[in-house]
């Protein structure tokens, strides 16, 4: 693999030395041609996760994103009450002691 990636990257430094490849690289129209097609697989993701988005929002489903931002916040928060628990012991009691009241409200 290192091989085949030297020998291309010989190849290339060898074209680029070639003045007519050189004068071909350094057109406009080509560097632009270049730059949109570099950028197309980019703009394709981003719109194919926009119209998802959108289909997921019309049939009224959670996207993969609000998902996991579901599961953070529950782990999160699973995290706090664990974290409550062991500072108030695991009684079960509400934080600030009282534990059980009864009917009449005292």
């Amino acid at each position: 693999m290192v091989s085949l990636r030297k020998t291309l990257l010989a190849q290339g430094m060898k074209l680029l030395s070639d003045p007519r490849v050189l004068g071909f690289v350094q057109d406009e129209r080509v560097v632009k041609a270049v730059t949109v097609a570099m950028n197309a697989p980019s703009k394709a993701q981003s719109f194919a996760k926009r119209q998802v988005s959108a289909l997921a929002k019309t049939m009224a489903l959670a996207t993969e994103a609000e998902v996991r931002d579901l599961r953070r916040t529950v782990r999160r928060l699973e995290d706090d009450i664990a974290r409550l628990q062991h500072e108030h012991g695991q009684n079960g009691s509400p934080p600030g002691g009282g534990g059980r009241h009864d009917e009449s409200g005292e």
